[in-house]
């Protein structure tokens, strides 16, 4: 019976808001955010130390939400102008390029097989948008300009990665052919304009349309509810398509953040509430998910030099592009170090890796502590070297053109 208890969805939100509330003590001692403490809570009561909870159904589900949620919030921040800078394709694109060169070599180097280190190169392309947008969000700079550029970059960064990731499942299983990458491009493509447009040429007028319902004035709620709903059908479609569902989430935050209500409750407001429960959720289940364990002296020697490769690919590959684009050596740093996160993306390409055989037990736990350690890495070196103190004070407000334009 107690185990049954243990094991219930009312119990599993109990210990995860405790740990949650544990997080922000933990951040509030080591004066670091909110993210760092969560995900090192996570990774103490996880199966590392404590063992108190695992990465079960549940936890992954809540996460998952949690990564919806989140990245629907940040949307309510941004303009589609903001991800339509020919720069940033050029910076997400070399983002890519280098980081995967850095992990395929390190993997050689280290001695794996082939199909071991294009995997390893993969889990080094793609950028954490949610990490880093919800760093952002706290320190609150996220309405300035060069954070403007950090995620339109990293929503190309992830586009591209995706791209990656699809033609490395096919070289790997042996079933690559131009034509797989043709279509996986054009799919995201065409899924990006559509559901942009439909959302602010169709569901944004509808809802507005809906605040003017009795049913909306009864119910003031009425709205935001038929909001949430389109950013889980935009989450659903994405992944039927075989694009990332946080996309699908913050292009319809992106796209209602314009809608204007007098009788509901405000969108974005109400968002807020279910962030800040879901979001810390997901970045506990971060440090739940790595298993200390797994580690042996040589994996631990790798992971040390593949963490630092993640950093410097991602530091030069966006950071000096940007820098010869115009922008000033600061923001080119600071944008390098915002796209170092590899987060739940990395974890996921070494779960496929691990699931399809590729990759053995030993660089799963590699890749996932190396997502673990740059995630944590970019908010302390936020906090204490860019922002330290005046959370953006002297920054370029948003609607103030960068640098290099």
């Amino acid at each position: 019976m107690t185990a049954e208890i243990y094991s219930t969805v009312e119990f599993q939100m109990v210990l995860l808001l405790f740990i949650a509330l544990a997080g922000y003590i933990l951040a509030t001692r080591v004066n670091q955010s909110a993210v760092v403490g969560e995900i090192l809570v996570g990774l103490i009561i996880g199966p590392s130390v404590l063992g108190w909870i695992t990465y079960t159904d549940i936890v992954q589900t809540l996460a998952g939400i949690g990564a919806i949620i989140l990245l629907f919030v940040i949307g309510f921040e941004f303009e589609f102008k903001d991800l339509l800078n020919a720069k940033y394709v050029v910076i997400g694109a070399v983002g890519i390029v280098i980081p995967w060169i850095g992990g395929y070599v390190t993997a050689l180097a280290f001695g794996f097989d082939m199909a071991s280190a294009i995997f390893v190169g993969t889990a080094l392309t793609a950028t954490s948008i949610a990490i880093t947008a919800n760093v952002l969000k706290e320190m609150g700079v996220l309405d300035t300009a060069v954070a403007k550029a950090i995620i339109g970059t990293a929503v190309i960064d992830d586009i591209l990665s995706l791209m990656v990731l699809a033609v490395t499942a096919d070289v790997a299983t042996g079933s690559f052919s131009i034509f797989s990458v043709g279509v996986v491009l054009v799919t995201e493509m065409v899924f990006i304009v559509a559901a942009a447009a439909i959302g602010l040429f169709v569901l944004a007028p509808l809802l507005e349309r809906v605040d003017h319902t009795h049913i909306a004035k009864l119910y003031p709620e009425f709205v935001f509810i038929t909001a949430v709903m389109i950013a889980f059908l935009y989450a659903t479609v994405a992944e039927i398509l075989g694009i990332s569902g946080i996309i699908g989430a913050f292009i319809a935050g992106v796209s209602l953040k314009s809608v204007g209500l007098e009788h509901s409750r405000s969108i974005r407001d109400s968002a807020e509430a279910l962030y800040i429960i879901f979001a810390s959720i997901f970045f506990i289940s971060l440090g739940i998910l790595a298993d200390i364990h797994a580690l042996t002296g040589p994996i631990l020697i790798f992971l040390a030099v593949l963490t630092v490769v993640a950093v410097i690919t991602k530091l030069v590959g966006c950071g000096i592009p940007a820098r010869l684009l115009g922008m000033n050596t600061r923001d080119s740093l600071i944008l390098g170090f915002g796209m170092s996160p590899r987060g739940e993306v990395a974890m996921i390409v070494a779960l496929l890796g691990l699931s399809l055989a590729l990759i053995g037990q030993d660089i799963f736990v590699a890749i996932v502590m190396m997502s673990l350690l740059t995630t944590i890495i970019t908010p302390i070196i936020y906090r204490n070297c860019f922002f330290r103190g005046t959370c953006g004070k002297g920054d370029v407000p948003a609607d103030t053109p960068p640098d290099w334009e």
